[in-house]
């Protein structure tokens, strides 16, 4: 089966900046995400399935979303010796031979979901590697697919259902309803779990819920207040169901076939592993070019 992994580089970093040991390089930053970061993904690379990828990166963590919304996410609070990190784990990828995109305008969620659209006709499957639940949204059958490799639990659109009572398409629906503490988005009041995916398995999306809970076909508990809270919010319910949707046109500039991991260029990972103080690494990639 022809598969392309798409990894959610940022995620990877903040996971190994909290999980990794701290190591300084030679130039006395912290390095220690970077390193964890490189076998990581060389760790992904040493299965024989695994011949296509690309990483996505959030060269600065502000995007067009801060626009429409003065409380999406920002970089503040982000530990400095994590940040500076974003830039040497770009080169990472890039000394390792694998593509990186670095977004700037756009999220690397927005990278992954149009890379997800573009290159899956050209495979049998897209394996979207983060838990993330924004890429829920992503899913297509069996056809597209997230992993959560620290789990090691893969979803499909029937595991979507089963984990939100939601499917795929609803997913922008549901985050707005209920909320996502990690991108900034509240939600809206009243609203949570049980009563967004009651609703939204039976009228699909927040724009068919009608404002009168005598109009609903389905019964939940409270409902006359959750009608009150939709009706006076629509437009915030608005707002954050695009702030929760990934866009699709992300500037990718890389053919599918740029995707191949034809292994690492020696001497530039070399190179790279010098600048980070790590000279056991390169022993460890299984192929070069």
């Amino acid at each position: 089966m022809q598969r392309v992994h798409l990894v959610d580089g940022t995620y990877e970093l903040f996971r190994m900046f909290y999980g990794a040991p701290k190591t300084t390089g030679p130039d006395g930053r912290e390095v220690g995400a970077t390193r964890a970061l490189l076998r990581s993904i060389q760790a992904l690379l040493t299965d024989p399935e695994v011949t296509h990828v690309g990483v996505a990166f959030d060269h600065v963590i502000e995007s067009f979303r801060n626009d429409l919304f003065d409380g999406y996410k920002t970089g503040d609070g982000v530990d400095p010796a994590l940040m500076g990190q974003f830039e040497l784990a770009e080169s990472a990828m890039r000394a390792l031979g694998v593509v990186a995109w670095p977004m700037v305008e756009f999220e690397a969620d927005d990278a992954i979901a149009s890379a997800a659209r573009e290159f899956a006709p050209e495979v049998d499957q897209v394996v979207i590697c983060s838990p993330d639940k924004d890429f829920a949204q992503c899913v297509e059958g069996n056809r597209i697919v997230i992993h959560d490799r620290r789990q090691r639990i893969v979803y499909d659109e029937d595991g979507v259902r089963e984990k939100f009572g939601v499917g795929p398409h609803s997913i922008p629906d549901y985050l707005a309803l209920v909320g996502d503490t990690a991108d900034g988005i509240p939600g809206l009041p009243k609203w949570g779990p049980k009563a967004a995916s009651t609703l939204l398995s039976a009228y699909e999306h927040l724009e068919n819920i009608p404002d009168e809970a005598g109009r609903w076909k389905v019964t939940v508990r409270g409902a006359e207040a959750l009608a009150q809270s939709l009706r006076e919010s629509r437009g915030e319910a608005a707002l954050f169901k695009t702030l929760a949707t990934l866009r699709t046109d992300a500037p990718l500039d890389v053919p599918f076939d740029a995707l191949r991991w034809r292994g690492a260029d020696k001497a530039t990972l070399a190179a790279f592993c010098d600048t980070i103080g790590d000279d056991s690494f390169v022993e460890r990639v299984a192929r070069f070019r």
